[in-house]
């Protein structure tokens, strides 16, 4: 993952997380840091798929049991998941056991792959959505002034469902988005607004 600024001594001002370890260290290191990896890439995007309708902290909690479930987030191997991999999935009580799900996990790894032989690499293909930047927030004070969507995520989304992908709804698409920094939403009041995190 690429490092961000140190946070400054003291009491720290956090978008969110706070009181939670695992959370704490998400936003502080990772979310609204721009993404190149390949690898990386698809892992956030298998993760937010598992996240519809589920919290944040329930998949970040799950993680590394995803991680060690789905043979390291390797989309090669995932795309070749057969129906016993699905029944050992669903039988894995330290993920999200469900079945579309699933099933969308195996097909977005078929329709990652295809991306990379047809731009190169899925990073190519991704960061066109938002001109190969990061779209900075123009200084949100709260939470409930942070968008769901955007019309980058629209477009990401009715691309990605037309090249086969499933769970990628324009919300989706957009957290997906904030998490690999190609939208970078931190509130005003925290302690990483404004700062390049590249």
């Amino acid at each position: 993952m690429n490092s961000t600024p140190d946070p400054p001594p003291g009491s720290i001002t956090r978008c969110w997380g706070d009181g939670d370890p695992l959370m704490e260290a998400y936003h502080d290191t990772e979310w609204g840091v721009p993404v190149h990896n390949d690898r990386v890439l698809f892992e956030l995007l298998l993760l937010d798929n598992f996240q519809a309708g589920l919290s944040w902290r329930t998949i970040l909690h799950k993680r590394e049991n995803f991680r060690q479930a789905f043979d390291g987030f390797d989309p090669v191997k995932i795309a070749a998941y057969t129906d016993a991999d699905r029944q050992r999935l669903l039988a894995d009580v330290g993920i999200i056991r469900n079945r579309a799900k699933i099933n969308a996990a195996i097909t977005n790894a078929q329709a990652f792959l295809d991306i990379q032989k047809k731009f190169g690499s899925f990073d190519h293909y991704l960061w066109q959505f938002t001109g190969h930047q990061t779209a900075m927030n123009p200084g949100y004070t709260s939470w409930e002034d942070i968008p769901v969507s955007s019309p980058e995520s629209d477009a990401l989304s009715s691309d990605l469902k037309l090249r086969g992908f499933k769970f990628v709804g324009t919300t989706i698409c957009y957290a997906y988005m904030q998490s690999i920094g190609m939208v970078n939403d931190h509130l005003s009041s925290c302690f990483l607004f404004g700062k390049d995190l590249s």
